[in-house]
């Protein structure tokens, strides 16, 4: 068969199109020669639409867009968007280092309407591997148009990104009863509803709280229940935030598994914490509600979530378990909100080249320091999924640049953009300590510093 018979060869099929691979579109932009095609199911790019409260932030500097970190001269950076947009001396004299996040949407469309390769409405169905042609052959369909294609690349790169996470005692629940990603479509039902509970933690569930505490007052309690220790802030200190750097990636991906594992969940309040200004706003708005005696407010930590039932009223009764006193509790309430996060699995339309694929101990991707998930180490590559090989920077808009660089490096066999290597003042790896000055005796050696 021909070349012209087994249709286009992409050096790049890249699945779902949210930051991170829409950054890589727009990195790879401009590389001569270099054909990238990235596809979603969605009809076109929305990031978090139901989270996009007024005055929400993101968590990271503007300099964390698309492309800067790799490319400042890039056009499709957000400082060029402004521009484009006649907004730039705004943000100047805004002097926020924070955009809004449906800036930040606003900008991503923007940049994926300037993108040839950037295709909607494909969902993927079956990836398979065709020896004869050493190509990936990639099966979609669309949900919108109802058509089918086939793609075939050299080159893989997964980034539909995780799915949100729904407590299993409450699947199956009916009524005012979402995740936290749909807020927004849900927000207008509230309004009837006299209770109205929110379980979860970090800034989607503070965001939230904050916003419905604006309707205390009005004949509606709120109550936020979080099985977290306590209502903590993101660590946002500059030598914590030199752990989003290619060293301690470096140290934690050299780690065993089990190590690795270990420090995932001691570092969940390095990315999952509130933003300061938001915490302080959420005390003072509380303190200003209990000035003029409205008190039908709640907050509860250690409370973990066991179980949910519901009667035929559509209340939902709530139990849980103090997690420090070991103690149980219940709660009613009429509107139930989740903010219970995100959780990765492994898409079905990789099933017929999971053999090609690297596999840890807990049949999750092994995943290469360089991000690439086949036994080669050269041709599938992924995009956070790699929070337990790589740490939580995996997730951080901050180091996707960074990774994006990486896996064009990697797939065009030349460094595109310049790839740092050590930007810390930190030393993470013992084998970055100086050494031991020979003369001094090993007994004072050993107690030095």
């Amino acid at each position: 068969m021909s070349e012209q018979d087994h249709g286009p060869v992409h050096d790049v099929v890249a699945i779902g199109v949210g930051p991170f691979n829409l950054g890589l579109a727009a990195l790879a932009e401009p590389v001569v020669g270099l054909d990238v095609v990235c596809l979603d199911d969605n009809p076109g790019f929305d990031w978090h639409p139901g989270l996009l409260l007024e005055g929400a932030t993101l968590q990271t500097p503007f300099l964390a867009d698309l492309v800067t970190l790799a490319d400042p001269t890039s056009p499709y950076s957000f400082l060029n968007y402004l521009k484009m947009t006649g907004r730039i001396y705004a943000f100047y004299i805004r002097e926020q280092f924070f955009m809004l996040r449906a800036e930040y949407n606003q900008y991503c469309r923007w940049v994926a309407d300037q993108l040839s390769g950037v295709v909607f409405d494909r969902r993927v169905t079956a990836i398979h591997y065709e020896a004869e042609h050493d190509t990936y052959r990639v099966e979609t369909t669309a949900p919108v148009a109802g058509s089918s294609q086939v793609y075939r690349a050299r080159h893989l790169v997964l980034g539909t990104g995780p799915a949100r996470y729904v407590p299993e005692c409450c699947r199956g629940l009916s009524g005012e009863v979402f995740h936290a990603v749909d807020y927004l479509d849900h927000k207008a039902a509230l309004a009837t509803a006299e209770r109205v509970a929110i379980v979860g933690s970090g800034q989607s569930a503070a965001e939230i709280f904050r916003d419905r505490l604006n309707y205390v007052g009005d004949g509606q309690r709120l109550d936020w229940f979080t099985r977290s220790p306590r209502f903590f802030a993101m660590a946002y200190d500059k030598l914590t935030l030199e752990l989003t750097s290619p060293e301690y990636i470096d140290y934690f991906h050299s780690l065993p598994e089990h190590t690795r594992q270990r420090l995932s969940a001691a570092q969940k309040p390095l990315y999952k914490g509130i933003d300061r200004d938001l915490s302080a706003d959420i005390y003072d708005t509380l303190y200003e509600k209990q000035v003029h005696g409205i008190t039908a407010i709640g907050m509860q930590a250690n409370a973990s979530l066991t179980d949910v039932s519901q009667d035929s009223h559509g209340r939902f009764y709530l139990s849980f378990s103090q997690t420090e006193q070991g103690a149980v509790f219940e709660h009613v309430c009429d509107a139930l909100i989740l903010a219970t996060g995100f959780s990765h699995h492994v898409p079905d339309y990789i099933a017929p080249i999971a053999d090609r694929l690297r596999w840890d101990s807990q049949n999750r991707y092994d995943v290469t320091r360089t991000y690439a998930i086949d036994t080669g180490g050269r041709r599938v590559f992924v995009q956070n999924a790699e929070g337990h090989t790589h740490g939580f920077t995996a997730s951080d808009l901050g180091m996707a640049c960074y990774r994006n660089a990486v896996i064009l490096r990697e797939i065009v066999g030349r460094e595109v953009y310049p790839v740092e290597q050590a930007i810390a003042f930190q030393t993470f790896d013992v084998t970055g300590q100086p050494a031991a000055n020979p003369e001094m005796p090993r007994k004072q050696r050993r107690h030095e510093g």
